[in-house]
């Protein structure tokens, strides 16, 4: 089985003069779910290369298992300081995609047109889509083959306004996860801020929070079979 992990490049959280990236926890916590089950995992960014992460991911009250032992492991730390462009990759040689979130997502990988492209190729091919936290961004602009939002009556989840507006970057982020997959007909849900709630429904998966990163995977592992 061939999965596809597509992280963030953006590394600037908007106008503040502060880092952000991808979560850590959010890559880490599926990457040790998908390559302990025997999966062959490709990672890629719209830039290639060494993906920048979230600083404050990094932060010690934000460490989990899976964090400490990505830490330890100098072999993938390898694999995520050399993705590939997410241009030079093709929805035909993967069985499933998930994006990891953090802030970055919201302004390089919800507008780009290689990531579009491969979420609207992927679910026509019949392979799942996952996103957790503030990855379902990525679910904006893509289209299924009707020109509708592939969100349009789909049960989804993302980070909540209120989670939002707890990290204090409302007025921060272009737009509000959950208020993007509302407008664009999403059948919207959510569980009590930061408790883990994964939502899969069809092809599509989506996580709240990072306390959904782990389960957000092992619901793709079930969907695959």
């Amino acid at each position: 089985m061939k999965l596809l992990m597509v992280l963030t490049s953006h590394d600037q959280l908007g106008n503040t003069g502060e880092k952000t990236g991808f979560w850590l926890e959010e890559f880490a916590a599926p990457y040790y779910v998908f390559k302990d089950a025997g999966v062959t995992i490709t990672l890629a960014s719209p830039l290639g290369g060494q993906p920048p992460l979230d600083p404050k991911s990094d932060d010690p009250g934000a460490q989990t298992a899976a964090t400490v032992r990505f830490k330890a492991d100098a072999a993938a730390n390898a694999v995520l300081a050399n993705t590939q462009k997410l241009s030079a990759v093709t929805a035909a040689d993967f069985d499933a995609v998930f994006y990891p979130g953090g802030h970055g997502p919201l302004w390089d990988l919800a507008e780009d047109a290689s990531s579009i492209a491969l979420i609207e190729s992927m679910l026509a091919a019949g392979k799942p889509v996952a996103a957790v936290c503030h990855a379902p961004a990525v679910l904006r602009h893509p289209k299924s083959a009707s020109g509708k939002s592939v969100v349009d009556g789909k049960r989804v989840t993302g980070f909540t306004n209120t989670e939002e507006a707890a990290v204090g970057l409302t007025e921060v982020v272009p737009f509000l996860v959950e208020d993007m997959l509302v407008a664009n007909g999403g059948v919207y849900s959510k569980a009590a801020d930061w408790q883990p709630y994964v939502i899969t429904d069809g092809l599509l998966i989506t996580g709240q929070n990072p306390a959904s990163s782990e389960p957000a995977a092992h619901a793709l592992m079930a969907l695959l079979g």
